[in-house]
C-alpha cells in the first residue's frame, strides 16, 4: 500500500512539474510574437499600486508586459501570480468575447504595458496569420494547463469548478476552430482569401495530381452607391444575401468564398463550359430576383460574372487573370449579366 501511494505521489509530481513548465513556457513570447504586439499595442504607463481591471468585469482587450510587473490577484484563498516582460495576460478577453475577467490586475511596479484592443488583433490575424494561429494555440494549452493545476492542488467552490470546467469547454472548441476562423470571412461565414489558397494547398497534397476547375469571379453591381444612399447596414445585408445566393449556387465539391469588399468567388470543381455558363446564369438570375425593403418601395441589386475554364497547368494568379478579364467585359456591357474567358472571350 506504501509503496503504491509512493508511486501515485511520485507520478503526480512529474504532472505537476510538466504543468509548471508548460506555463512558464507558455506565458513567454517569441521574439516575432513580442515585436508584432508591441507594434499594435497602445502604450499605457502604470503607478505602483494601479488597477488595471477588476475582478468580474467584462473584459475587451488584452495586455503585454513592457517593463515592470503586473500581480494577479484572484482571491478566495488562491495565490497570486507575478506577470512580468514579455509576458501577457488578459487573452481570453479576446478569443472568447465580453469576457468575465477572473482577477484583479494591479501593477507591482511601475509598469508599461500594450494595450492590445480587438480591431488590432483582427488586424494582426489578417497581417499574420499562422504565427497568430500558434500563438492563439499556446495561449490555449496554458489555459487548460492553468486550469488543470488548479484543479488538481486547490479546493475550489462548486461554483467555480463548473465555471472552470465551462471555461475548459469552451477552450477546447477554441481549439478546435482557430484555424477555422483565421480562414473564415466575419460578415457572410464564407472562406476568405487565406481559407481559398489553404483549400488548393489541400486538394493538391490529397490527390497528387491537377484536378480540373473553374472560377467564377462576383462583383456586386454599383455598390459604392448602395452604401451611399442606405448606409452601411443595409450595404451589410446585401452582401449577406448575395453570399447565401453564391453558396446555393456551389455543390458540396465547390468552394465559395468572399474575396474581400464586394467581390465573391466560386471555385467549381467542373469542365464544362456549358455547365459553367448555366452556373453563372444561376447567380446572376438569383441575385437579380433578390429585394430589400427601403423607405419607398424596394432595393434591386445586380452582380456581374466573369468566369473561365481553369488552365491545368496554370496556377491561381493565371485563372484569377482570365476571370477578372471577362468579369471586366461583363462589366462594360452594363452589368447583370456574366461573360465567359475561352480565349478568346465568348461572343
Amino acid at each position: 500500500m506504501r509503496a503504491t501511494m509512493t508511486r501515485t505521489s511520485q507520478v503526480l509530481q512529474v504532472k505537476d512539474a510538466a504543468n509548471r513548465a508548460t506555463l512558464v513556457l507558455a506565458r513567454q513570447l517569441s521574439e516575432a510574437e513580442l515585436n508584432l504586439l508591441l507594434a499594435a499595442g497602445v502604450p499605457r504607463l502604470l503607478a505602483a499600486g494601479e488597477v488595471i481591471f477588476h475582478r468580474g468585469e467584462h473584459g475587451r482587450s488584452m495586455f503585454v508586459v513592457e517593463s515592470g510587473e503586473v500581480r494577479l490577484e484572484f482571491g478566495d484563498g488562491l495565490p497570486d501570480k507575478a506577470i512580468g516582460p514579455r509576458e501577457f495576460f488578459g487573452e481570453l478577453a479576446l478569443f472568447i468575447g465580453n469576457h468575465t475577467r477572473v482577477a484583479n490586475a494591479v501593477a507591482s511596479e511601475m509598469t508599461m504595458v500594450r494595450v492590445i484592443e480587438n480591431g488590432a488583433f483582427e488586424s494582426l490575424l489578417d497581417r499574420a496569420p499562422g504565427l497568430m494561429a500558434g500563438f492563439m494555440r499556446r495561449s490555449f494549452a496554458y489555459l487548460v494547463a492553468s486550469e488543470q493545476a488548479l484543479i488538481a492542488n486547490l479546493r475550489r467552490r462548486n461554483e467555480d469548478l463548473l465555471v472552470t470546467l465551462d471555461s475548459l469547454r469552451s477552450t477546447q472548441k477554441q481549439l478546435d476552430t482557430t484555424e477555422r476562423l483565421v480562414q473564415t470571412d466575419e460578415l457572410t461565414a464564407l472562406f476568405n482569401r487565406r481559407g481559398l489558397y489553404g483549400y488548393l494547398e489541400k486538394v493538391a497534397v490529397a490527390t497528387g495530381q491537377a484536378v480540373e476547375f473553374a472560377l467564377c469571379l462576383i462583383d456586386l453591381d454599383r455598390f459604392k452607391q448602395i452604401n451611399d444612399r442606405y448606409g452601411h447596414l443595409m450595404g451589410d445585408r446585401v452582401l449577406r444575401a448575395v453570399a447565401r445566393e453564391v453558396q446555393n449556387a456551389s455543390l458540396p465539391a465547390d468552394l465559395p468564398c468572399r474575396l474581400g469588399g464586394d467581390e465573391f468567388a466560386l471555385l467549381l470543381q467542373i469542365s464544362s463550359a456549358e455547365e459553367l455558363a448555366a452556373r453563372a446564369a444561376l447567380i446572376t438570375r438569383n441575385v437579380s430576383a433578390l429585394r430589400f425593403p427601403v423607405a419607398v418601395g424596394f432595393l434591386q441589386v445586380t452582380v456581374s460574372v466573369g468566369a473561365c475554364l481553369c488552365r491545368p497547368d496554370g496556377e491561381w494568379s493565371s485563372w484569377y487573370a482570365d476571370a477578372d478579364t471577362a468579369l471586366y467585359d461583363a462589366k462594360g456591357r452594363g452589368g447583370n449579366g456574366f461573360r465567359l474567358y475561352l480565349s478568346p472571350l465568348s461572343s
